[in-house]
C-alpha cells in the first residue's frame, strides 16, 4: 500500500487534532502535514511535519494552498476550521486543477451552512418542518411568535457564538443592536439533555451511510464533552429524510434536540465535527471514510461501531527545555 500524503488544517483546534487523532487509528502509513495560523499550535506535537499557516481571509491563501500541495505531493486535504472550509469552496473555479484533493461536501450544502435561517427556508421547501424562526419584527411580535424565554442568535456563526437567552425587551433591544442585521430569533424547544449530534457520509447521491448518533453535552466551548452512543429509529429516518434532501457529499454533521416528542433540527455542519476523534474511538472513523472515498475512490462500507459512552476532560503537553534544575 503506499504512503498518502494527508495535510491538515487547523491542528490547533479541536476538529483539526482530531482528524490528526483519526488519522493514526486508521492503521495505514500516513504522512501528516499540520498547518496552523500559530506556530505553538498544540496539533504540531502530532503530525509529522508543521507549518505555519496563512489565515483563510488573506488575499493569497489559495495561492498559499496551492503551493503546498505541490511542494508537499499532498493526497488529500482535510479541513480543521469552517473558515478555510468556506474559502476553498468559495474558490473552486481557482482550484479546478486541485479541487478533487479537498474534502468537500456539496456547495450548495455549504452555502447554505453559511447562513441558519435559510437553511431553515431550504429544509421547509422541501417539506421538512425545523424550529420556528424568523427574521424580522419587533419584541413583541417575537413573544406572541415563539413564546418567552426564545433565543437570538446569529444566522452567520459556530459552535453556539452570538447566542443569547432573550427574557424581556431590554436584552432583546441590546442583543438586536450588537448582532446588526447577522441575527434571527428562534423558539426555545427541548433541554440540554436531550440534545444529538450526528455525524452521516454522504455518497454523492440521495444516498448516505447511515448516520451514527450520540446524545452529548455539550462544554462551554461549544463542542461535545459528554457523549452516549445511541440508535433511535425515529432519529435515524428524519436524518436519512434530510440527507435525500441535500444530496450529501462526504462527511457532515447534524444536530437535534427532541421537543414533545419530535427530533427537531438544530443546525447542519457540511463537514467533520468536533467528536470525530470520540467517533472514531467507537469505530466510526470519518478521517479513513474520507480516505477511502475521496482518496481511493473505493465504495464506501457501514463501519462496524460499538456502544459506549465518553468523556472528555483536559490534559497537558509538556516540553522542557534543558534537564538543569532550577
Amino acid at each position: 500500500m503506499s504512503k498518502f500524503n494527508i495535510l491538515v488544517t487547523g491542528v490547533g483546534a479541536i476538529i483539526g487534532y482530531g482528524i490528526v487523532n483519526s488519522l493514526h487509528r486508521t492503521g495505514r502509513d500516513l504522512n501528516i502535514i499540520g498547518i496552523d495560523i500559530y506556530k505553538d499550535a498544540v496539533g504540531c506535537h502530532f503530525c509529522n511535519h508543521f507549518i505555519q499557516a496563512k489565515r483563510a481571509d488573506s488575499p493569497d491563501y489559495i495561492d498559499y494552498m496551492i503551493s503546498l500541495v505541490r511542494e508537499y505531493n499532498i493526497d488529500l486535504v482535510f479541513f480543521g476550521t469552517e473558515q478555510e472550509l468556506y474559502r476553498v469552496s468559495d474558490s473552486r473555479d481557482q482550484l479546478k486543477d486541485y479541487i478533487h484533493l479537498f474534502v468537500l461536501n456539496e456547495k450548495t450544502i455549504i452555502d447554505l451552512s453559511k447562513d441558519k435561517y435559510k437553511t431553515y427556508l431550504f429544509l421547509l421547501e422541501h417539506g421538512i418542518d425545523g424550529i420556528p424562526c424568523c427574521i424580522a419584527g419587533s419584541y413583541n411580535s417575537s413573544v406572541r411568535e415563539l413564546g418567552i424565554p426564545f433565543l437570538l442568535k446569529l444566522r452567520r456563526s459556530y459552535a453556539s457564538k452570538g447566542m443569547a437567552m432573550i427574557y424581556d425587551e431590554t436584552d432583546y433591544n441590546y442583543w438586536k443592536i450588537k448582532s446588526g442585521n447577522n441575527f434571527m430569533v428562534q423558539k426555545v424547544v427541548g433541554d440540554e439533555d436531550h440534545e444529538y449530534t450526528a455525524s452521516v457520509f454522504g455518497l454523492g447521491t440521495k444516498k448516505s451511510l447511515a448516520p451514527f448518533v450520540f446524545k452529548r453535552k455539550l462544554s462551554g466551548e461549544g463542542s461535545t464533552s459528554k457523549a452516549v452512543v445511541v440508535d433511535i429509529s425515529e432519529l435515524n429516518k428524519r436524518i436519512e429524510c434530510i440527507s435525500s434532501v441535500l444530496h450529501l457529499i462526504g462527511p457532515t454533521n447534524f444536530q437535534f434536540r427532541l421537543h414533545e416528542g419530535r427530533y427537531l433540527l438544530l443546525e447542519v455542519n457540511p463537514r467533520i465535527s468536533s467528536a470525530t476523534s470520540i467517533r472514531t474511538a467507537f469505530g466510526y472513523n470519518e478521517a479513513e471514510l474520507c480516505i477511502q472515498y475521496y482518496l481511493e475512490k473505493k465504495d464506501v462500507e457501514q463501519p462496524k461501531t460499538m456502544f459506549g459512552s465518553a468523556q472528555r476532560y483536559v490534559s497537558d503537553i509538556i516540553r522542557y527545555e534543558n534537564c538543569i534544575n532550577i
